[in-house]
């Protein structure tokens, strides 16, 4: 029989993540463990972190470990919703932990609402426990679209709501309308707002839960070991929302130039869109 949920996560050289993360699931969420099946992705297999993953997903979790070294990228995550095989599928950081819970209540409301076309999200809960941000704000800052802000009136009514975009620690859908990252996408950045409005663009929503609290570790003592470059952040940013909107004058691409030209000269930019125009883009 199928699980109900997969729990699907990409790694790069982060076993301790991958470690924490699902020991804490098991422990920590014990009521829906029979309904469950774990996914990873690894995008750096053959490191030593990743032949630490590899053994403990085979040996003690029995969930699918799948190596993956194609291309680098956070959009590798597109592999946990292809080798699924949960009807529902919660895709999430690789250090990543959920409020006791909130995961049942999660599938609770799958059951009432089992044909939903929507993405689902919740508040990313901060360490120390008493701050919330419930979604993004569409609007550039720092190299990225999408800021970090709260709805606490929403939060506190407690009913599902909708929002705009949100980080993409945590998120699930139910599996057969999982619209799919650009195979293109390559590196770190571009995927907020861009699966948003796939979903949007299909006919479903982009919802918080306020119950579905999700608690996710920012700090990185050891440093970014996955690529993390300005040229991928524009280049997925171009080709995603290319995408979308199919205009390379549409309002919201030509904001990419207009953002990155404080870090890059803006001839430049037209030039890497023009290259994105005229090379692969699906």
């Amino acid at each position: 029989m199928d699980p109900k949920l997969t729990i699907g996560m990409a790694t790069y050289e982060d076993f301790h993540g991958v470690y924490f993360s699902i020991q804490a699931l098991r422990m920590y969420h014990p009521e829906i463990m029979d309904q469950v099946e774990f996914v990873v992705v690894d995008n750096k297999p053959d490191s030593s972190h990743g032949r630490e993953v590899k053994k403990f997903m085979k040996h003690q979790v029995h969930g699918q470990y799948i190596p993956f070294s194609e291309w680098e990228s956070t959009g590798v995550r597109d592999v946990v919703f292809r080798e699924a095989k949960g009807e529902y599928v919660l895709c999430m950081d690789c250090h990543v932990l959920f409020s006791p819970g909130s995961l049942k209540r999660l599938l609770d409301h799958y059951d009432n609402d089992p044909d939903t076309k929507d993405i689902i999200q919740g508040p990313l809960m901060y360490d120390n426990f008493d701050n919330f941000s419930t979604h993004f704000n569409p609007e550039w800052r720092s190299q990225m679209f999408g800021t970090w802000a709260t709805n606490e009136e929403a939060l506190k009514k407690g009913d599902p709501f909708d929002i705009p975009m949100c980080g993409l620690g945590m998120f699930t859908c139910k599996k057969e309308h999982w619209p799919g990252f650009n195979k293109q996408f390559r590196g770190f950045g571009g995927e907020e707002w861009y699966i948003h409005e796939k979903f949007r663009q299909r006919g479903g929503r982009a919802l918080c839960l306020p119950f579905l609290k999700w608690m996710h570790r920012f700090g990185r003592p050891d440093g970014v070991k996955f690529p993390l470059t300005l040229e991928n952040k524009v280049r997925n940013y171009m080709i995603g929302w290319l995408e979308l909107y199919k205009d390379p004058n549409n309002e919201k691409v030509q904001s990419i130039i207009d953002h990155f030209s404080e870090w890059k000269p803006r001839e430049q930019l037209e030039k890497m869109l023009l290259e994105v125009l005229n090379g692969p883009r699906e």
